[in-house]
C-alpha cells in the first residue's frame, strides 16, 4: 500500500507539471523530435527565459531529457509515453466539448 501511495504523490506531481498549458505546448514541440532552446522559442512564440523555466522545470521532474551538443542544448521527450498521455487526454477533452456542444443544441432546438 506505502508503494502504491508513493505512484500517486508522483502522478500527481507529474500533473501539477502538466497544467501549465505552455508546457503542453512544449510537449506537442518535442513530439516529432528534439529541439534547441531557440527553436521552442520561435516555435511557441515565448520568452527564451520562460521557455528555459518551464524546460527546466520538465527536465528535473524527469518529463523531458537535455543533451548539450557545442554551444547548444537539445531537449527531448524522456519517455514516449508522455505523448501519448497527452493524446489521451485530448481526446477525452475534445469528447466532452463535442457532447458539451451537442447538449447546448438540443437546449437550443428545445
Amino acid at each position: 500500500m506505502r508503494r502504491e501511495r508513493s505512484i500517486y504523490e508522483l502522478q500527481a506531481e507529474v500533473c501539477k507539471i502538466l497544467s501549465s498549458p505552455k508546457r503542453i505546448e512544449i510537449i506537442s514541440a518535442l513530439k516529432d523530435g528534439e529541439k534547441t532552446v531557440t527553436e521552442l522559442v520561435e516555435i511557441l512564440g515565448t520568452p527564451k527565459a520562460n521557455v528555459s523555466q518551464h524546460l527546466a522545470v520538465m527536465r528535473l521532474k524527469g518529463i523531458l531529457r537535455s543533451r548539450r551538443d557545442g554551444v547548444n542544448i537539445y531537449y527531448s521527450i524522456a519517455n514516449p509515453k508522455v505523448i501519448e498521455a497527452c493524446n489521451l487526454m485530448k481526446e477525452v477533452l475534445n469528447e466532452l466539448l463535442m457532447e458539451r456542444s451537442r447538449m447546448a443544441e438540443l437546449v437550443r432546438k428545445g
